[in-house]
């Protein structure tokens, strides 16, 4: 079957594994018909998806918003730049506005400037308050889409969410540290970045009713408002080691794990287990250090394709919207830790 695209694109746009689609390019046996229209489908799809935004003769510029600490910007960043280059040349070229911290105000301020400025779409990963709503709905009153990543804008105008199912990914947190305290029960220490952030807090509801309904002798210490910056993250994390002796886990959800170890260090206190979120440059180096367990971790190079498709979709005008795939949530371990890149 002939095509021009990545075998990975195809399963992702028919919603299947890329050995199936591999077996049905190559005309393997063992497939079923109505797999095989779903991949010829697909083809289809990007097919049309490519001409129109080629066709059009139009660069798609788009603008990259994220209030998050570098070093997980760091890791957007090289995931948009890889995925734009399978694109074919032209079509994409991004913008990226990083801060660490922003005031509501400030973000709001950014993204109105982006929307007078003009742009063909705004990826956003922001905290979910009003004000920051009132701006998407400015900027899709203008037209201009709108894709929420990695933690969403449910209540919004956004046109789509690009990222993981973040309750489920809280649930995996708690099945992985419950079944390893085991009976011996202890305390887990659950930081997030801000509690402003809808992503961390779907995260932190799937871990807490998991851990209350399976295992009731584990309690819960949670610390917030520390920017996942290692200074601010640190000092809570101290505090909260000083408060209660009985923290021997931690779940991070908001980042700041090189701080919340050199605190569990000076107090010189053992940490069970700990779980924590994305393979950054960081939790790769602690990882392979084996001073944190797992990681839960997903591509993101998958959420930047689907953000990509679904303002393509916009900007083309194509008959059907762009819905994308929740992207999966992998259990990284120090033996089974993908290749950086």
């Amino acid at each position: 079957m002939a095509h021009l695209f990545l075998v990975k694109d195809i399963a992702f746009q028919a919603g299947l594994s890329t050995a199936t689609v591999d077996r049905v390019l190559n005309g393997r046996p063992g497939v079923r018909r109505q797999t095989e229209m779903r991949v010829m489908a697909a083809i289809a799809e990007l097919e049309k998806q490519q001409a129109g935004a080629m066709g059009s003769g139009r660069m798609l510029a788009i603008d990259i918003v994220m209030e998050t600490p570098q070093r997980f910007s760091d890791a957007v960043r090289a995931a948009f730049e890889a995925e734009m280059a399978t694109f074919l040349p032209g079509v994409f070229r991004c913008r990226f506005h990083f801060a660490e911290v922003m005031k509501p105000a400030e973000l709001v301020q950014l993204l109105d400037r982006i929307r007078l400025r003009g742009t063909h779409g705004i990826v956003l990963k922001a905290p979910d308050v009003a004000e920051v709503a009132a701006a998407v709905a400015r900027a899709d009153a203008a037209g201009i889409p709108v894709v929420t990543l990695v933690t969403d804008l449910p209540n919004s105008a956004r046109i789509a969410y690009a990222g993981a199912d973040n309750r489920a990914a809280g649930e995996t947190a708690a099945y992985l540290i419950g079944e390893f305290l085991g009976n011996d029960g202890g305390k887990v220490l659950v930081t997030l970045s801000s509690g402003r952030f809808r992503g961390e807090e779907e995260r932190e509801i799937g871990f807490r009713r998991i851990i209350r309904a399976r295992y009731p002798d584990i309690g819960i210490t949670e610390i917030s408002e520390g920017h996942g910056t290692d200074a601010a993250t640190g000092t809570l994390a101290a505090v909260a080691l000083a408060a209660d002796p009985a923290i021997n886990a931690v779940y991070s959800i908001g980042g700041g794990n090189r701080a919340v170890l050199a605190a569990f260090d000076a107090a010189k206190r053992p940490v069970r287990v700990f779980v924590a979120h994305d393979l950054d440059a960081d939790n790769r180096a602690l990882l392979a250090a084996r001073r944190i367990g797992f990681v839960l971790h997903h591509d993101l190079r998958t959420d930047a394709r689907s953000a990509f498709r679904a303002i393509m979709s916009r900007a083309t005008a194509l008959p059907r919207a762009v819905t994308p795939s929740l992207s999966s949530v992998e259990i990284v371990t120090p033996y089974n830790m993908p290749a950086a890149g």
